[in-house]
């Protein structure tokens, strides 16, 4: 069996020794003579499972004890509603920095909600940068501001944190969670859905600061309301037990490679050799200025839809797949998640040049 490289945005490849471990355990877990997709998650078994995941995680990206770890569901979408039904309850108003589409879509959400506002907008270079802030540019008043901290579609990254004084700051990282250390105690709130750096679809980790939990609007749904979840171990309904099982096991892998600090260093490396290149192609050029590019999320072009799309065709036939840029902006994307070995970036880069000599 050959396995592709999968440059795929979300749902993205998972490391090649959690499939293994998760097929090996397929039809039995441990000694319990079921699968973990069949276990009662009341069950002691399923217990220690999530209980492992947990602290792994919180070990990993060195979560404070006053904050709560959730896993829930709905996607991160889900939490465009959540964060404001839960946290825009004082003053009634929110900041939103718009970095993107996901940024816009939640800053849409809240306004749903309550006042939001948006503080600052990099929409008029096609999210081309990270708008530059100051505390000045925010409502003391707020009861959050929000960013979404790297843009899976448009290949941005937040690498300084806006200064927001005391109003809490929320963040998605979606897509660049487990990826690098990152300071909790910065945050009120964190968010991600797991289909990209985690696990597979269906489970979306929340890591709350616990004074922010208990606040919710008298609408709040009782399934969107974080107290229901931090009350009940995540476990008030069914949670979703198989993906939350995969997470855990990505967890193990991140701690056996050597944490995040270790997994930076793998990640710098990769975007490396890929900005490199695209920085001295003739043919291929990034669209982000320099000192905002993701370390996930890598857009380029080559100034042709035509030329483009024989690019996404002939990769495919060599065995890079989903290279193709979103929708909604066209072009190429490569997406080097933690589970993108080196190699493929090296590979990738080779076919680029390749092609390049071919058709420049």
């Amino acid at each position: 069996m050959a396995r592709v490289y999968n440059f795929s945005a979300g749902p993205s490849m998972l490391p090649e020794e959690v499939l293994k471990t998760a097929a090996a355990e397929m039809l039995e877990y441990g000694e319990t003579g079921q699968s973990v997709m069949e276990m009662s998650h009341r069950s002691k078994e399923y217990e220690a499972i999530i209980k492992q995941a947990e602290a792994d995680l919180r070990e990993i990206m060195k979560i404070p004890d006053n904050y709560d770890v959730l896993f829930l569901q709905g996607g991160a979408s889900t939490q465009f509603a959540m964060v404001p039904l839960n946290l825009m309850t004082g003053s009634g108003r929110a900041d939103y920095i718009i970095t993107g589409q996901w940024a816009n879509k939640a800053y849409k959400e809240g306004a749903r909600y309550g006042k939001a506002r948006i503080a600052a907008s990099s929409a008029d270079k096609t999210y081309s940068y990270i708008p530059k802030t100051s505390r000045a540019d925010f409502d003391p008043e707020a009861d959050y501001v929000h960013i979404c901290m790297n843009n899976t579609i448009y290949g941005t990254k937040f690498h300084n944190l806006p200064d927001t004084g005391d109003v809490p700051l929320v963040a998605d990282i979606s897509s660049c969670i487990l990826s690098e250390p990152i300071d909790v105690a910065k945050f009120g709130l964190l968010y991600a859905g797991a289909q990209k750096n985690v696990a597979p679809a269906g489970v979306t980790i929340v890591i709350i600061r616990r004074d922010l939990i208990g606040k919710a609007m008298e609408i709040t749904p009782t399934m969107l309301n974080y107290a229901t979840h931090s009350e009940n171990g995540s476990m008030f309904n069914t949670p979703p037990c198989y993906t939350i099982y995969i997470a855990g096991l990505t967890f193990k892998w991140i701690k056996k490679l050597g944490g995040l600090e270790e997994m930076k260093k793998i990640n710098e490396k990769k975007a490396k050799i890929l900005y490199d290149f695209l920085d001295s192609s003739k043919l291929f050029k990034g669209t982000v200025v320099p000192e905002d590019r993701s370390l996930m999320n890598v857009p380029f072009v080559t100034g042709s839809d035509e030329l483009d799309a024989k690019f996404v065709a002939e990769a495919k036939s060599a065995g890079f797949v989903n290279l193709k840029g979103h929708r909604s902006v066209g072009g190429m994307r490569a997406s080097i998640y933690n589970a993108m070995p080196t190699e493929g970036v090296v590979r990738l880069v080779e076919f680029m040049k390749k092609f390049e000599e071919e058709n420049a």
